[in-house]
């Protein structure tokens, strides 16, 4: 969840492409764990990114970045739970094709391609899978990945404190890890992952993911430079020593948390009872009616009592791209969700979770709250209600 939270508690310093392509001084933020409205509220790992890179929050507004400041929608990405610092013009290609309106949480990969050569565009491939695929994020992206991107390890850049999976690292860990990746305030961040729209939600999203790009008939790198490799290694590394007290590197970038994104176990217990923000779970119906087991051992089934559940994919195409505002808005209202009233939402580890603040982002709602703790916290502790119309077996 770290890096989805990241994309989306913790703003730190991106900047918004806007429609015009010139200098935009609006970070946003986004859901991942790093609410941020710039480049990509990193959404499910991607998207998660918050993945790490969450929540981008808007200079002089009240941030809504989801950790760390950067825009991944992981995620856990993280950049969209931090602060973002929006500073100095963005200057993309003037011969993009495509711009991108400021209150957009994805780019398309024609818009990327036009723009994939600008200095002040980083590409993160923030790609993380469930434990039961069997597949290796990191081995995949050294077989193929967009021309210059680097790999955001979501379980490496996150929280050491905790035995939950990614969750949303501190704000000097994400600045650390952020930094040892190269990335500064100034750039603007796309992230994106290998299965469309998964776990990239935490920051400016590549709708589609890699699918997407390589369907385009655009070119991917089949190896994976030995600075890059590094880079991946170090970031991971940075966070490593932040938790252990070890000094670090000059950092490249600063993180602010944005708190109000990132909701804890207490919350949502409140919750229950105040009934101040819906909350809407990510996971399949069969999991969050406790008819289907959970795929991590010793979680029970079920959900938070007066959650309602929006499996993450009704916000897909079968391309796995983000559906129009007109299609979430229908997803949204036949659920019963209010768009005029405070959303929190979860998954099983605050990945996918990304996705569903990935889609009221598209719709304006952009302070989204994410539960990173989600159902691997909720599920293992015993004191907690859950509410199933029948229990599975762990």
């Amino acid at each position: 969840m770290a890096s989805a939270l990241v994309s989306r508690a913790i703003a730190g310093g991106l900047r918004s492409i806007r429609p015009s392509i010139r200098p935009s001084r609006e970070a946003t933020r986004f859901c991942g764990h790093f609410a941020k409205e710039t480049l990509l509220p990193l959404l499910r790992y991607a998207s998660h990114l918050l993945l790490v890179l969450g929540f981008l929050i808007p200079p002089n507004k009240a941030p809504y970045v989801r950790a760390h400041g950067l825009s991944f929608v992981p995620p856990s990405f993280g950049f969209a739970r931090y602060n973002v610092t929006a500073s100095s013009s963005m200057r993309l290609s003037t011969s993009a094709i495509h711009s991108v309106p400021h209150n957009e949480p994805v780019v398309s990969a024609e818009w990327l391609h036009a723009n994939l050569k600008e200095p002040d565009v980083k590409v993160l491939d923030a790609s993380w899978y469930m434990p039961d695929e069997q597949r290796n994020p990191l081995q995949e992206y050294q077989v193929a990945h967009i021309p210059g991107a680097l790999f955001f390890d979501v379980d490496g850049i996150s929280d050491r404190t905790t035995n939950l999976p990614h969750m949303l690292p501190s704000e000097e860990a994400f600045a650390a890890a952020v930094s040892a990746l190269g990335i500064y305030n100034k750039d603007g961040v796309i992230v994106y992952d290998g299965k469309g729209i998964f776990s990239a939600a935490r920051v400016w999203v590549l709708d589609g993911g890699l699918p997407q790009w390589r369907a385009s008939g655009y070119d991917v790198e089949s190896s994976a430079s030995g600075d890059a490799i590094l880079k991946a290694s170090a970031a991971s590394e940075a966070i490593e020593k932040v938790y252990q007290g070890q000094p670090v590197g000059p950092s490249t970038f600063e993180a602010k948390l944005q708190p109000h994104l990132l909701w804890t176990l207490e919350q949502v217990k409140q919750n229950i009872d105040l009934q101040t923000h819906q909350h809407i779970d990510a996971r399949s119906k069969a999991r969050f009616d406790g008819v289907a087991p959970e795929p991590r051992k010793g979680i029970r089934g079920g959900h938070v009592p007066g959650s309602k559940c929006i499996p993450f994919a009704q916000m897909l195409d079968s391309s796995q791209t983000l559906l129009p505002p007109s299609e979430l808005r229908k997803r949204f209202e036949q659920e019963g969700i209010s768009l005029d009233s405070p959303v929190v939402t979860s998954c099983g580890t605050g990945v996918t979770a990304c996705i569903l603040a990935l889609g009221l982002h598209r719709l304006g709602k952009t302070d989204v709250a994410v539960y990173d703790g989600s159902w691997t916290e909720w599920g293992s502790h015993s004191d907690t209600p859950v509410a199933a119309t029948q229990v599975a077996s762990a």
